[in-house]
């Protein structure tokens, strides 16, 4: 319980009809979940907008109610907050509701297109390991300690967030690690957090059925940077073209990481195979069990995080030589034939890219690569072709199939899929919309000494089919698949 003058707190109010001096008992965007004491918050979304159930949250108990426009007849027994943006005002409300926690943890945020939830996911185990009580907000689960609680979206709403980060500081924890995403950005779901520092990890293609082009996802994610304060930081990845594009209106201390020249953090790789790599970390060298130039990216900016919080560096450096790969990302599959399997969450033409490369530096000889990749439904479809023809040019032989088709008609995907292929790229394609009889083919395929990446769906335990969600894990299904072979 909250007085709504509290919850009001810095808001940008344009009028308020009723009483302020009220107590709220939950605050909710979304009517069906109103119960007698609660403040509304009307909300512009892509899909439905929240002004059109005014009467409802009324009628369910509503105390009061926050709106970007105001109804004819607004019942007089409940405050009317008017507002120029309620997606914004439900951050702050939020916030104010919960006791604003996050100005009581380190919060730091992670945003780009892909590393995210690696990164989050090395620095809250890392950071977890060096003693401290830490809290992760991700796209594979949200932790308060080592409690999981099941995630939703990248980035939770508002209400979600800080009710979890209100748990976190009444646990004790110190650190929170939490993944940004650009929807996040632009839907105003971090609207009220305050955060200790934010990295950037790279910006490829993706997203744009939302934001339609790429200088807006890029303004997207750089409005997370133009938003931190003068008491944060920033660490950007020099070796994307738009790393130093987010500091341009960033108001803190700035610091820098590359794998390929001159930076604050630098990083290389010695040497590197499927159970890890060697790396040198600003001269100091480091064994760990993941793999990939992208990964040496993704531990050299949790390396540098770790040194801006202040962390011994003797310490980070045995501690991250111990961390395993996350969940579905270039996670390996065990099998006894001689055959290494991976799975990788790669949804996007750059990632696929990457991990393709990785592989194809790591094999030899006569070593196979053969490869099951689907696209999502329902989401960006220029990337359809790009990721189909990333994956014939990288592979010995390519599988395509279905990911998450959602609503869509799974053959439409594939046949956009394969108009990136060329005559050449088809006859070393296969086309197989059942994805657990693709994982299986590719295995019978398959020869001693042979890889085969599965990509697309990583940490996933389902598969999403008009609109029904149906129990599918790729890593239980390859590993069947190559236990039989």
């Amino acid at each position: 319980m909250k007085g709504l003058n509290e919850i009001l707190k810095d808001l940008e109010i344009i009028s308020v009809n009723g009483d302020v001096n009220k107590h709220v008992e939950a605050i909710e965007f979304d009517s069906r979940k109103i119960s007698p004491g609660a403040l509304f918050v009307a909300v512009k979304g892509t899909k439905t907008d929240g002004h059109a159930f005014l009467e409802d949250a009324v009628k369910r108990g509503a105390v009061a109610i926050i709106c970007e426009s105001l109804p004819q007849n607004p019942d007089k027994d409940v405050t009317w907050i008017e507002c120029s943006d309620s997606a914004r005002a439900l951050g702050l409300a939020s916030s104010n509701f919960h006791g604003n926690p996050s100005s009581l943890i380190k919060l730091v945020g992670v945003t780009g297109t892909n590393g995210k939830t690696t990164i989050a996911t090395l620095l809250y185990r890392l950071f977890s390991h060096l003693g401290y009580k830490c809290g992760l907000l991700s796209t594979i689960c949200n932790y308060i300690e080592e409690r999981e609680y099941p995630a939703t979206h990248t980035t939770p709403d508002p209400v979600m967030v800080n009710s979890l980060m209100q748990r976190m500081t009444e646990a004790g924890c110190e650190y929170v690690f939490m993944e940004v995403s650009s929807h996040a950005v632009v839907q105003q779901r971090i609207a009220g957090l305050r955060f200790e520092g934010g990295i950037f990890t790279n910006l490829t293609h993706d997203h744009l059925d939302y934001h339609q082009t790429f200088d807006k996802y890029l303004l997207a994610k750089k409005g997370f940077f133009d938003s931190l304060g003068t008491e944060t930081f920033a660490l950007t990845n020099l070796d994307d073209r738009n790393g130093l594009v987010m500091l341009q209106n960033f108001r803190g201390t700035h610091y820098t990481y590359s794998t390929r020249g001159m930076a604050d953090y630098r990083c290389s790789i010695v040497e590197q195979g499927f159970e890890g790599m060697n790396l040198r970390i600003n001269r100091e060298e480091v064994w760990t069990r993941l793999t990939g130039d992208f990964n040496a990216s993704n531990l050299l900016a949790v390396f540098a995080a770790s040194q801006i919080l202040g962390a011994d560096k003797e310490e980070v450096l045995t501690i991250l030589s111990d961390l395993r790969p996350v969940a579905g990302r270039m996670e390996p599959v065990r099998s006894e034939s001689g055959i290494t399997g991976l799975v990788d969450y790669a949804h996007t033409p750059d990632a696929l890219l990457h991990v393709i490369e990785t592989i194809n530096r790591i094999r030899e000889g006569r070593q196979k690569l053969i490869t099951v990749v689907g696209a999502g439904g329902d989401r960006d479809r220029t990337k359809r072709p790009l990721m189909a023809a990333i994956a014939a040019e990288g592979s010995s032989k390519v599988i395509l199939t279905s990911d998450n088709p959602r609503s869509e008609d799974p053959e439409k995907i594939l046949d956009e899929m394969e108009a990136g292929l060329t005559p050449e790229l088809k006859r070393k394609s296969l086309r197989i919309t059942d994805r657990k009889v693709a994982i299986r083919t590719a295995v019978m395929l398959a020869d001693k000494g042979d890889v085969i990446l599965v990509a697309g769906k990583g940490h996933e335990t389902y598969q999403e089919i008009s609109g029904v969600r149906h129990h599918f894990d790729d890593r239980d299904e390859l590993g069947i698949a190559l236990s039989m072979k």
